[in-house]
Parts: C-alpha cells; structure tokens; sequence
C-alpha cells in the first residue's frame, strides 16, 4: 500500500511515522514549548533528524475542553512555520486543521497534505481534490470542547467504522482517489477508556477497510487510566503537559502494539524511541500479539 503524495509516494508496507508539533499555547502534551516560531521550526527539524516520515503542524487544540480559535489567531501560527519548514526539508507536511481556510493557506505555503479531525465535513471536497494531496478522516463524537461529557456508543468498532467509510466515500465522490485517502479512528475524541480499548483490541477492523490507517495515540489519558487501572501511580502529580510528557513508555508500547494490528501511521510526539521500537520489531518480527 502507498499513499500518493503530489511529488512522490510513501511506501506504507512498514509503519510509517508521523511527529506531532503543536504550534498552540494550550496543548495538553507539551505546554505550549513550540507556540514560537523558532522554536516550532527547530522541533519539527529535530524531529525530521530522528526519522519522521510526515510532520503535523497543528495551530488549534483538540484537547477535551479546548476552546475554539479564529482564522486569523490560527493561520498567524502556522503559517509562517510551514514555509520555514518547507524551505528547510522536503520532509511532507501535514496540517491540521478543520478550517478551510486553514487548510488553503497552509497548502498554498508548502504543506502537502491536510489532516482533520472532523473528516472535512466543513471542508471543500472539490478543492481538495483539484489540489491533489492527502488527506486523513477522523472520527470524533461531538467537539473538543464536549467530546468527553459521557459519549455513547451501540458498538463502538462498528459505527466508527462506518462512519470512516462514509466520509471516504464522500471524498472519493468529490474526486479524491483511495491512494489520498487515510482514516484514523480518532482514539480518544469522544470515547471512554473502555471504548478505546475495544477499538485498540479491534483495529483489524478498520483496517479490512482498505485505506491507509493512522493511529494517534501518543501521550493521551488513556494511558494514565490504565496505570491507575493497575495499581500504579501516572507521572509525578505536576501540571499536565508535564505529566502528559512523562507517558513515554506507554506511548511506545500502545504504537507497537497499533502496529501489530496493522496500523501504517502513527502519530506520535517521541519520534527517536518510537522508531527504535518498531525498527526493532521488524528485524526481529516480532508480532507482540
């Protein structure tokens, strides 16, 4: 499986890593240590140095709770990044964003692809597909700022599961062909520790679909949720974005463990130890389930 880039293709028969950079003052995993420029640059060329294959600028928080921003406050932020970016590496960039506008701007500055947490449902199926990039769909019940206010599902898999397909549909009806199309179940927006878990156990799944699958889930909650499942204490009781940081190990562990299940991306923010983690399984084919 590839995913169809305008220059080039990705070869997806290996995960395939993508590096988080938040580009936000409020980010739950990392406090607002990027919002500026130079600093947001060099993040995302230290990442490149440790073997990201796609880089996420995002400009607007997604975290439960998080309030909306403006046009304007969000392409201010990464705007500039994404042109310093794309002068500095031929890396692809992804942005991520549910605006238009956004989406617009940032491909016109050097971005190759758009990712989107609310499956282009606002966006403009025919623009993107004349622009001819990439795309992720992702499942969320509800918004960012009520996700997490007691979502409910029939049977989780499935409905995420159609929903996916229906929005790829969609998009493959505007002009988008398959090879631009990847889906990711959205793992943590709107769903309890126990609905991620059975889509994490059930991920095959999704991935029967067809379409490239990315999986994020880097440094969220679920993991605090599990330690205290068992007993155990999460990071030190600190300010979040330090406790979301310290959430290494079980960041590495739930990717290998997406890439058992057949996950071709994964999003992370710990770009070095999650490709020595799934480099190290591929040479010893190790399936881990």
């Amino acid at each position: 499986m590839e995913l169809l880039f305008p220059q080039a293709c990705l070869d997806l028969s290996h995960t395939r890593i993508m590096g988080v950079l938040n580009v936000t003052p409020d980010s739950f995993s990392d406090g607002g240590l990027y919002a500026a420029h130079a600093a947001a640059v060099q993040r995302a060329l230290a990442m490149v140095a440790e073997g990201a294959d796609i880089i996420d600028v995002g400009g607007e928080s997604t975290r439960p709770g998080a309030e909306a921003v403006s046009v304007a406050e969000e392409l201010d932020r990464v705007i500039g990044v994404i042109e310093s970016l794309r002068r500095a590496s031929d890396v692809p960039i992804s942005v991520d964003t549910s605006k238009p506008e956004v989406m617009r701007a940032a491909l016109s500055a050097g971005a190759s692809m758009v990712n989107d947490v609310c499956a282009l449902e606002h966006a403009d199926l025919g623009e993107l597909a004349r622009a001819k990039v990439p795309v992720c769909l992702m499942h969320m019940q509800g918004e960012p700022r009520t996700m997490q206010q007691q979502p409910r599902y029939n049977d989780v898999v499935a409905e995420v599961r159609d929903y996916l397909l229906a929005r790829a549909a969609a998009c493959r009806d505007a002009g988008i062909p398959a090879e631009r199309i990847v889906i990711d179940p959205g793992f943590g927006f709107g769903k309890t520790l126990e609905h991620n878990i059975a889509l994490l156990r059930n991920l095959e799944r999704i991935v029967d679909c067809g379409y490239p699958v990315l999986v994020g889930l880097s440094r969220k909650s679920m993991i605090a949720a599990l330690m205290a499942n068992a007993g155990l204490a999460d990071a030190a009781a600190v300010e979040p974005a330090t406790q979301a940081r310290e959430r290494l190990g079980g960041s590495v562990t739930l990717a290998l463990y997406a890439a058992a299940k057949g996950a071709h991306i994964v999003r992370v923010h710990d770009v070095r130890e999650t490709l020595e983690a799934l480099t190290i399984r591929q040479a010893l084919d190790i399936d881990f389930l």
